[in-house]
């Protein structure tokens, strides 16, 4: 068993790393609240652009535009599939980055010339070991502090890779904060889009029956204003998961604190049992000595007292 000293100097070292994680839950927690603010005060945009879009293939259903193009022509073993990966700069948050990583894998493993375009430093490093994976060197962003420059930045580079036949598809890998407890991984599709996605597929048969229409008139055409609206959309899908995945890695960090806190609180607890028990030890040990050594004198003095009584 330690001695007092040594127990005195781990219990102070715990408390230094209880203070760190304790200071860490509490920035988190506030990094969490403000981005979940930025993205309610933003959302209602984007939702007005998915009801715009809605709007548009309720009047023009037969529409063509090339964000709709799903390319069915091209065998699924040579689609160009890109996977935005978004991942956490670092760790200390739980299971965050591993499960955005395996749910990457999963989908790597299916037909397709795959390329990744990893967010965040974690993931970068982890895929950057990884033989046989295609990612897009370039493509550095911080995760930290999400934008609407940073993903408008990001959703046109993947808008222009997608008309220039760059890539077929467009995914985006992100984890989704359900409540304070839980998170998912989830895989969502940004191109090509479906009108389903925006309209009931018998869409095309009530028109047919005089559903009402409203007048509209697309200047300079149909297709020039789809080709404005959308890109503007994707940006709204890839921002709201940039502060989805940011709440949920903070939420994520905030659990791992907490959880590193009260681990070691209890550390503290047991310790100070361990402690107060080599210290009473030690204590009775030295009264032991004490009265050890009281005795070896009354025994010594004996003797010497009673040759001189005789």
């Amino acid at each position: 068993m330690a001695n007092a000293k040594e127990i005195k100097e781990r219990m102070a070292s715990i408390e230094e790393t209880r203070k760190i994680t304790n200071a860490m839950y509490l920035i988190s927690s506030s990094k969490m609240k403000q981005a979940k603010k930025k993205l309610a005060d933003t959302e209602p945009f984007f939702y007005a652009m998915q009801a715009e879009i809605a709007r548009i293939l309720r009047h023009v259903p037969d529409m063509h535009s090339q964000f709709f193009d799903g390319r069915e022509s091209i065998p699924d073993e040579e689609r160009k599939i890109g996977y935005i990966v978004v991942t956490a700069d670092k760790g200390l948050a739980g299971a965050y980055n591993h499960n955005v990583i395996k749910a990457t894998e999963e989908l790597l493993k299916k037909p397709g010339k795959h390329k990744l375009f990893v967010l965040g430093e974690a993931g970068r490093q982890y895929f950057a070991k990884r033989e046989g994976i295609e990612m897009d060197t370039q493509f550095r962003y911080t995760v930290q502090n999400p934008t609407l420059h940073r993903s408008r930045v990001i959703s046109s580079e993947m808008v222009e890779q997608f008309r220039n036949g760059d890539l077929d598809e467009i995914h985006i890998i992100y984890t989704r904060m359900i409540n304070a407890m839980t998170a998912e991984t989830e895989e969502q599709k940004l191109l090509p889009m479906k009108k389903t996605t925006f309209l009931p597929e018998d869409m095309p048969a009530l028109v047919g029956t005089g559903l009402y229409q409203e007048d509209m008139v697309f200047w300079p055409s149909t297709h020039s204003v789809m080709a404005n609206i959308v890109p503007n959309y994707i940006n709204g899908i890839v921002y709201g998961c940039l502060v989805e995945a940011y709440c949920s890695e903070h939420n994520a960090r905030m659990q791992a604190m907490q959880n590193a806190t009260d681990s070691a609180t209890d550390m503290l607890n047991e310790l100070n049992i361990t402690y107060n028990r080599v210290r009473q030890a030690d204590i009775t040990q030295e009264l032991t000595e004490i009265i050890g050594g009281a005795l070896s004198l009354i025994h010594i003095s004996e003797p010497t007292r009673l040759r001189r009584i005789s």
